[in-house]
């Protein structure tokens, strides 16, 4: 039996020099699952005996060939499998996707085989994963609070050690806040480096990418080089890397400047003393390791800037309902879907083209302006991932005045969604624990298309202050 916190490079490996079959390795998480899911409700659609079947044939002579992995049900659909995207009424319906997206193919071809899909908040809309169509995911860390949003049962599927490696999106912040939630790596890429075709594109979901939460940096640079690359027809792609993201892991990154911010910049709440803790100790581990960390970043200024964010999520909102309600046959009302997603759906369907066009124009020029900083001299920008340490469950859960849970989430994540409107690259990294237990993430950003210099210095981090060993109490 493979050690349930063997990452999928090392799982990949144990294939290849023939010491563990693919059928061996899915077994051995199947076992796991079983074991841990009943508590943390990561895996909603279980596709055990599917997995069995492909591990026991023939599988791509990918790079992870024979290595379990768990998809978020959101987006990298699979046809035949179910997808629900979080939603009530495709649960109701026992929606099966009609299609293999074009994310799914890459990792179906990289050689992983998929145990079951993972939980979501409905269409990925809040920080935390807790839909009433499938309950809350629980913290292997504290079962009482939150996995973080969107990708919360991926999350927890690999904190637990159920799999090495979750599929995972982000339009605001869900590879990381589930990452800095769990105690995991967590890379959100630059705006176009994967595919979302044929169901979306960069330049429909301007906010939105994909990827994977791990446990260590090899793995996540491996899947990036598995999985990157835009589709034919995507219409933006990333700048093609010099080299494969896993020559970055070990790479010296050389001495670099690095921007410093740990108060909240959009005036959404205060930042919790552990978040801010969590961010100085990240300063100074890079200050011993060469760097020069600066206290400055001052490219947002404009007041508002949530406002054209929140105009863009209730556009891509509106948009998901109304194909939803083509797939699913009939028009779907506010007694299908949660309070909020009515209340985000009304207000992106009252929305005017120009001040849609607005939005997107903002958010181009905070691109703009993020760049000039970058090339004024500085390499990495440091912040914390999250404002605060991981919630308690149901925090968000505001049923007479939905909003109010949007709103409570800008306080909980002042940091992330900046990128997703720049379109730069963000990793959160699991280096700080607090005095209660619970893992706190620190986020570092680059210049866009250099996933390579995040890698690098990720890396190093790793190295000089290894997390591995650290074990949630609920796992495999």
């Amino acid at each position: 039996m493979a050690d349930a916190f063997l990452d999928a490079t090392a799982q990949a490996e144990l294939v290849r020099r023939g010491d563990a079959s693919p059928l061996e390795l899915v077994e051995d998480a199947i076992n796991r699952a079983e074991k841990v899911n009943g508590e943390l409700n990561a895996i909603i659609h279980p596709l055990y005996d599917k997995a069995r079947a492909q591990a026991a044939g023939t599988l791509p002579d990918g790079p992870f060939r024979g290595v379990p992995i768990v998809f978020k049900d959101l987006n990298c659909q699979v046809a035949g499998d179910p997808y629900n995207a979080g939603m009530n009424a495709a649960k109701r319906a026992g929606w099966h996707a009609d299609h293999t997206d074009a994310l799914a193919q890459k990792f179906l071809d990289a050689g992983f085989v998929c145990i079951g899909r993972t939980n979501t908040p409905e269409l990925g809309i809040v920080p935390t994963t807790e839909p009433l169509a499938w309950g809350p995911s629980r913290n292997p860390w504290d079962t009482g609070r939150t996995t973080g949003g969107s990708s919360g049962g991926s999350a927890a599927a690999v904190a637990s050690g159920i799999v090495a490696v979750g599929h995972a999106n982000d339009g605001g912040g869900s590879i990381r806040i589930p990452a800095s939630c769990c105690g995991l790596v967590g890379l959100k890429p630059s705006r176009g480096r994967t595919s979302m075709l044929p169901d979306t594109s960069p330049i429909d979901a301007l906010l939105n990418v994909e990827l994977c939460v791990t446990r260590t940096v090899r793995d996540t640079a491996g899947v990036l080089d598995a999985v990157h690359g835009a589709a034919r027809g995507a219409g933006v792609g990333a700048p093609v890397p010099v080299r494969p993201f896993t020559q970055e892991v070990g790479a010296d990154p050389g001495k670099l400047r690095v921007g410093f911010l740990a108060h909240n910049l959009l005036g959404t709440g205060e930042i919790h003393a552990d978040c801010v803790a969590a961010a100085e100790g990240a300063a100074k581990l890079l200050e011993s390791l060469g760097h020069t960390v600066l206290h400055e970043y001052t490219n947002v200024d404009d007041p508002a800037l949530v406002g054209h964010f929140t105009n863009i999520w209730a556009a891509q909102n509106a948009a998901d309902i109304a194909s939803w309600s083509q797939q699913l046959g009939h028009e779907l009302t506010a007694d299908d879907v949660e309070p909020l997603t009515w209340t985000l759906v009304e207000m992106g369907r009252a929305l005017s083209a120009p001040d849609y066009i607005a939005a997107q124009r903002a958010l181009l020029g905070l691109q703009r302006g993020a760049e000039a900083w970058f090339a004024s001299g500085f390499d990495l920008l440091l912040t914390p991932t999250l404002g605060e340490p991981p919630v308690p469950l149901g925090e968000f859960h505001t049923p007479d005045e939905p909003i109010l849970g949007f709103v409570r989430a800008a306080t909980f994540v002042p940091f992330t969604p900046l990128t997703n409107m720049t379109g730069q690259p963000a990793i959160s990294l699991p280096l700080h624990w607090n005095a209660q237990g619970l893992p706190v993430g620190v986020h570092l950003v680059a210049a866009y298309g250099r996933e390579d210099l995040l890698l690098r210095v990720a890396a190093q981090l790793e190295a000089a202050q290894p997390w591995a060993e650290r074990v949630p109490p609920v796992h495999a």
